[in-house]
């Protein structure tokens, strides 16, 4: 049976999507997954994201910004310093970022060679202490492989899989979510696309559409009781943006800046204890990072990036609905979590005027 997505429920989302409404939706772009669930106690696993393909090393050009920096994203201080994303992108949990950053560096020797003598990957985390044991280390070398290996274009599952497997959301179940937007031709015919692993806010913050679901849906909040604490949030939120769009390293930084858009628009503020950190990477100009004395760029003009910010914002925002629409009810290592009650939110929506 398929998976409802958050526009099935009706959510008035700005934008139009690409083919599949994922990250996928960028040319070349390919996500795979390894998903634990085993016992009480193992909830996780990995994603992989392959900026060209599983079979195409060339590295791509990418800005990273730090929202709130209380995570990690290894590799994100060269990004940042070169604009050079060079290999697969990892997801996992906290705990597990050291074997996923093994995994894949012994990967990339083995099938692409080195495009310098290190490597230094990007392996981004969330906590999910709480659904899962991570002092357990149950993400082993074979399941980064699997995700590696079983990553693929079109459409991609969501939910609880890979890195977003034991993650909460706005105290609801959370995990992995993704959207895109398509740019009319008129305004360059780019592609956006993002993935986000979703392990962020409390209930009274979720927003849907400018309606206050969280205040309206309390019950089972494991963290508030579905009360204001009055002080930030923990949790984290990492996202990966894509485009096609032919951008230079400082305008990937000020697209990725726009996730935090997106984030609020689903109420977070962002707290001290939250790790929110994005990356973006563009596949125009494959010719750009593979050496040589000059390279001939093609570039897009400041002026023109207004529509690439809010396609990012809003598929950044989407794909954050689309990991709670998606998750599913699960008991794990410390707690129980609910599923989004879509029923319920729908009726909100209809109470706000924001759905007939």
């Amino acid at each position: 049976m398929k998976k409802l997505r958050a526009r099935d429920l009706g959510i008035p989302f700005e934008g139009v999507p690409g083919k599949n409404n994922t990250i996928t939706d960028v040319e070349g772009v390919t996500v795979g997954y390894s998903t634990i669930i085993e016992g009480s106690d193992a909830r996780t696993g990995v994603t992989i994201i392959h900026p060209r393909g599983m079979d195409d090393p060339t590295p791509a050009l990418a800005g990273v910004h730090s929202f709130n920096g209380n995570g990690e994203m290894t590799g994100a201080a060269w990004v940042d310093e070169g604009g050079i994303l060079e290999g697969p992108i990892g997801l996992t949990n906290t705990h597990s970022v050291g074997v996923v950053h093994h995994a894949l560096i012994k990967w990339q020797v083995e099938h692409h060679g080195l495009t310098q003598h290190w490597m230094l990957p990007v392996v981004a985390e969330t906590a999910d202490a709480w659904l899962n044991n991570m002092n357990g280390f149950f993400v082993k070398e074979h399941h980064v492989l699997e995700a590696i290996n079983s990553a693929h274009s079109g459409v991609i599952a969501e939910g609880n899989v890979g890195g977003g497997t034991g993650m909460l959301c706005y105290e609801f179940k959370g995990g992995t979510g993704t959207s895109s937007r398509k740019l009319p031709q008129k305004l360059g015919g780019w592609t956006v696309g993002v993935l986000a692993q979703c392990n962020f806010g409390r209930r009274y913050q979720l927003t849907i559409a400018g309606v206050p679901i969280g205040n309206h849906l309390k019950d089972d909040s494991p963290a508030t009781n579905g009360e204001n604490p009055f002080r930030q949030d923990d949790g984290s939120l990492i996202v990966i943006v894509a485009t096609d769009a032919p951008l230079m390293p400082h305008q990937l930084k000020r697209v990725a800046k726009r996730v935090s858009l997106g984030m609020a628009r689903t109420g977070s503020i962002g707290g001290n204890g939250s790790g929110d950190i994005f990356l973006a990477f563009s596949t125009a100009n494959a010719d750009a990072a593979r050496g040589g004395k000059i390279m001939q760029l093609e570039v897009l003009p400041n002026d023109h990036l207004d529509p690439i910010f809010g396609a990012t914002a809003y598929a950044t925002e989407e794909a954050i609905l689309n990991a709670l629409v998606a998750a599913e009810d699960m008991t794990g290592h410390e707690i129980s979590a609910k599923a989004l009650p879509q029923a319920d939110v729908k009726e909100l929506l209809k109470k706000y005027g924001r759905i007939a």
